[in-house]
């Protein structure tokens, strides 16, 4: 029997994720504000305290920080366990969403990103920056464009209630390609033949970022089955909707705490070159406001259901900084122009994607339900 766009059949369809009680969270309506002084405390206590977040950014194995990888795992895991295995085996049945995000993700993003860079850097800001900085900055602004995310993206489509299992699908599908895709598009758009990308970083944020939240997901949510079927007091559903709930404030301190951490990293930099950081946020910005116009207008054009809307129309905003400062790093150097432009990209991410969930939570009317 063939499912309708938007809609998984009744035997599998994922678990609603109910509001709390008394509707949205005391944290979650004023997260905005919380980042806001998280960014604030992060770039304080990077420049008091930079011994600290030195030693923290030496906690690496392949280029991976560990300690933004565990805080990454608190707020992917309460969206692992509201995966429905269950339902994978429908996500052929409603493509649209899919389709949208690979189009955008691989056929226009990478392109954007790229043509925006040459506009500023080699038009607009030319008389503000030497050619050969604006050609790392470029280079950086590329690698960027390149990565989309993996991780975050978790978060994103939790806070706009975001089907949990069609997430996991899209990002899993990005990694596939991205191991493949990634170096030709870049060592296309950067115009050289030899890119060295690694391998370990990109194999190893995978398996952290998402292999291992999804085990313990799969596991948490087989345990709540078992208990609910025990007891027989409540659904598998509703027992997992409790437990999400439950231990939806440790997300939302993950979420809190790297931004302290990523902001904390940068303390010194963003003091000592604001306004190198501002004019390599400005193409930043076009970039990530314009590619979630494009997603999302296209999701509205084909009526999406919201809660694959928000996500697709995310997944083609966000970037996998994680890979494009590694790849930035091993590239073109440490103190290099590209690999500040990557870091800028971490600087700009979180509240702009902030603001985009806001936006899509305001209009989830202008999509279906179903």
């Amino acid at each position: 029997m063939s499912v309708s766009e938007g809609s998984f059949s009744p035997e599998s369809r994922p678990p609603v994720q109910e509001k709390a009680p008394g509707g949205i969270g005391f944290f979650e309506k004023w997260l905005s504000v919380w980042i806001a002084l998280c960014i604030a405390a992060g770039i304080l206590f990077g420049n008091l305290f930079p011994g600290v977040f030195q030693t923290f950014s030496s906690w690496e194995i392949a280029s991976v920080n560990l300690p933004v990888a565990i805080l990454v795992w608190a707020m992917v895991y309460p969206m692992m366990v509201n995966v429905d295995f269950a339902s994978l085996s429908h996500i052929g049945d409603r493509p649209k969403g899919l389709i949208i995000t690979l189009v955008v993700n691989w056929l226009i993003k990478p392109f954007t990103m790229a043509a925006l860079g040459v506009l500023f850097f080699e038009i607009l800001f030319v008389d503000w920056i030497n050619p050969t900085d604006a050609q790392s900055y470029i280079a950086g602004l590329i690698l960027l464009g390149t990565a989309p995310c993996t991780a975050m993206v978790f978060v994103w489509s939790q806070l706009t209630r975001g089907d949990a299992t069609y997430t996991l699908v899209q990002v899993s599908v990005n990694d596939i390609i991205m191991i493949f895709a990634f170096a030709p598009i870049v060592a296309l758009l950067l115009g050289v033949s030899d890119i060295t990308v690694p391998w370990d970083t990109l194999i190893l944020s995978v398996v952290l970022y998402v292999a291992i939240p999804l085990a313990a997901g799969m596991a948490t949510r087989k345990w709540l089955g078992q208990r609910a079927k025990k007891h027989e007091k409540e659904s598998e559903d509703r027992a997992v909707a409790a437990f999400t709930q439950k231990i939806k404030p440790i997300s939302i301190f993950g979420l809190l705490a790297t931004v302290v951490l990523l902001f904390g990293f940068q303390g010194q930099t963003i003091l000592e070159q604001p306004i190198i950081i501002l004019l390599i946020a400005i193409p930043l910005l076009i970039q990530s406001y314009g590619i979630f116009l494009i997603a999302y207008g296209l999701a509205k054009a084909w009526r999406l259901p919201f809660k694959v809307a928000a996500p697709c129309a995310l997944i083609g905003t966000s970037n996998f900084f994680e890979l494009a400062v590694a790849v930035a790093i091993s590239v073109f150097g440490l103190s290099s122009g590209a690999a500040l432009a990557t870091v800028v990209g971490v600087l700009v991410e979180v509240p702009v994607m902030l603001s985009l969930v806001a936006f899509a939570n305001r209009t989830q009317h202008w999509f279906p339900k179903a």
